[in-house]
């Protein structure tokens, strides 16, 4: 069993429980700006991609203001966003014994800041790759090669713990492992992960 010294994570769905904000803010987005009533289980896919890429498969051409808007109303539903349980416990553990904790996000700066920043996970991370530091996003394995470049990680040491095919496929393609986060992701099934952990501190066992 491979030996790791380093744990990226995903936030939205792996670290945070950010689906029913992000889900309901731009449900209203689209209901106030656009006049688009759309069902929450029909907006789905935005989940653990940029804002960018998933507002023009919504016929959105604006997509700066979109996104600041979307952002906006994301305020709203901020009341309903939790750290995962056993989420904390996992991280202090983990930095005890001296492994390399970052996180690799679809979130841009300012949505880390004002969306994450608050639950005071920022201690246990020495490097944090968000969406605006890249060109190119989940699912392509740029953000996690950036990761890997600015912490001088090995890839054969380090391992990535997401919730979407999107995860997957980027650790797939950045020749790194992949965990699937269960406790934040809908259909497993689907995705073909090297581990799947059902609850965070299931990660232990292989560390």
């Amino acid at each position: 069993m491979p030996e790791y010294n380093t744990v990226i994570f995903d936030v939205d769905g792996t670290l945070i429980d950010t689906e029913k904000a992000v889900l309901a803010s731009l449900q209203k987005l689209l209901s106030i700006d656009y006049n688009k009533d759309i069902d929450q289980s029909d907006l789905k896919f935005v989940l653990g991609i940029p804002g960018a890429i998933a507002l023009p498969q919504l016929g959105i051409t604006d997509i700066a203001e979109a996104n600041e808007r979307w952002n906006y109303f994301m305020k709203d539903f901020f009341h309903t966003v939790t750290i995962f349980d056993g989420i904390i416990d996992l991280m202090n553990r983990l930095g005890n014994i001296g492994i390399q904790q970052g996180i690799v996000t679809s979130k841009t700066k300012i949505e880390l800041q004002n969306d994450f920043v608050p639950f005071d996970l920022m201690k246990y991370l020495s490097h944090v790759v968000c969406a605006d530091d890249t060109a190119k996003h989940k699912p392509n394995p740029d953000p996690l090669l950036k990761f890997l470049g600015i912490s001088n990680a090995n890839h054969e040491a380090s391992i990535y713990i997401g919730d979407t095919i999107y995860d997957y496929e980027c650790a797939r393609d950045a020749g790194i492992d992949f965990g699937l986060a269960l406790w934040g992701c809908k259909n497993h099934e689907h995705i073909p992960a090297k581990y799947k952990f059902v609850k965070p501190q299931d990660l232990l066992k292989i560390i």
